[in-house]
């Protein structure tokens, strides 16, 4: 699978932001381009990363790989 990584220089704080556009809240920062696309990897792993779910009686949880 690839995603989108919108990387741009923000002059008023004089920082680079990088945003995965599809992955709402999956977005971070850096002082370099290259610092920033290094935090974007650490952000994408940690946003993928199974969070805690209650299963009801009767419900099933799966996993999807995407192609």
């Amino acid at each position: 699978m690839k995603l989108r990584l919108l990387v741009e220089f923000d002059p008023e704080v004089e920082r680079w932001s990088a945003v995965f556009p599809e992955l709402p809240g999956c977005a971070t920062a850096g002082d370099t381009e290259a610092e920033a696309i290094a935090n974007a990897k650490e952000a994408l792993a940690l946003w993928f990363e199974p969070s805690p779910v209650k299963i009801s009686k009767g419900a099933k949880l799966m996993e999807l790989a995407v192609p």
